[in-house]
């Protein structure tokens, strides 16, 4: 993950910045499990180069959060994590489909812990 720490307002520039790679790996995943699935039933129309290439760009557009110092935590749903604290402990968290960052969690709770930000002490 990297040494990153972000403020809310830097995780929130980020995520409008990596909206296009959101955007592209959530139409990715669709069409990679259409694709699988029409694959396991015998339908060959997407030959399994395709299936491979569709498999590396994901792995590609999912590096590109890393990359940027966020942690991908899932990805389907797509969740994201943004360390607020220099040691780790503290992840602003974005779920798909929130339009900008409005959790945290403890590191060691994780999804679970999750609370809204405005909770967040100071």
């Amino acid at each position: 993950m990297g040494d990153a720490v972000f403020s809310r307002a830097e995780a929130d520039a980020l995520l409008v910045e990596l909206r296009s790679a959101i955007d592209e790996l959530i139409a990715l995943r669709a069409d990679l499990t259409a694709a699988v699935h029409a694959h396991e039933e015998g339908d060959e129309s997407v030959p399994l180069a395709d299936l491979k290439g569709m498999d590396a760009r994901l792995a590609e557009v999912l590096d590109l959060f890393r990359v940027h110092g966020v942690d991908v935590k899932g990805w389907a749903p797509l969740l994201l994590d943004f360390p607020l604290a220099p040691d780790g402990a503290i992840l602003l968290c974005w779920l798909e489909g929130e339009d900008q960052i409005g959790w945290y969690h403890d590191a060691r709770q994780g999804f679970a812990g999750r609370r809204r930000l405005d909770d967040l002490p100071d």
